[in-house]
């Protein structure tokens, strides 16, 4: 059993406010660059300064399995690139550079494509979450049969944030010394969305994304529930 998984998953029906966004845009061409204009900052503390961003892949600025750019993304891409170079924009995926792949070559590729790093990771979350949990909810019952179980088993976040974070550290030359100043931009609460909270970031919520994944979809939709019945 992955005892990190495992925590998560608790942490999450303990608070499922953690899969709650920062911001939310309906795709990735909306997102505001600077990032730093999507935040408010509350009661008197300094402003938002956001200095290094974590782009999820699939649905995000990619359509699913694929490695490099929606094209309609191109522009915003590029746009998102001068403002975070080099090693203040890192991708993090669920498949390219984890343990699924295994050779790299998903992540070569993606780096060759996008001119952005790709964190290689292996953590696994293993194990089923009983969703009728958070918040004393109904189950959604036919998600469960319709790929959620994939969000749920394969490498993912949030449980690679501590490599994250030493990334970032290293990386900047130290320009990057707070989680607050990094956002997490996805399509997925249960990953992005949480690990941005967990790693006390910003997290950039892609509500549509490139396709529509129905499983996914409704999921989301649950977690919401939960948070905004909390």
């Amino acid at each position: 059993m992955n005892i990190s998984a495992t925590l998560n998953v608790f942490k999450l029906i303990r608070d499922p406010a953690l899969c709650l966004p920062h911001h939310t845009i309906p795709s990735f061409n909306q997102l505001p660059i600077p990032l730093s204009r999507a935040f408010k900052s509350k009661n008197g503390e300094k402003e938002v300064d956001i200095r290094a961003v974590i782009l999820d892949k699939d649905n995000c600025f990619a359509a699913p399995h694929q490695n490099e750019v929606y094209k309609p993304y191109n522009d915003k891409f590029e746009e998102l690139r001068r403002a975070y170079p080099g090693s203040r924009l890192l991708i993090v995926s669920n498949s390219a550079g984890t343990s699924s792949d295994p050779s790299n070559s998903e992540a070569e590729l993606l780096e060759r494509n996008t001119g952005v790093k790709v964190l290689r990771h292996t953590t696994k979350v293993s194990i089923l979450l009983n969703l009728s949990s958070l918040n004393g909810l109904k189950s959604p019952g036919p998600i469960i049969d319709c790929g959620v179980l994939d969000i749920l088993t394969q490498p993912q976040k949030p449980g690679c944030r501590a490599e994250v974070l030493d990334y970032f550290r290293s990386a900047t030359n130290g320009d990057v010394t707070s989680a607050k100043q990094i956002a997490v931009v996805g399509d997925r609460l249960f990953t992005d969305i949480m690990m941005a909270n967990m790693m006390g970031s910003y997290g950039v919520w892609v509500k549509d994304g490139v396709t529509e994944e129905k499983s996914l979809v409704s999921f989301n939709r649950y977690l919401l529930d939960a948070t905004n019945g909390s």
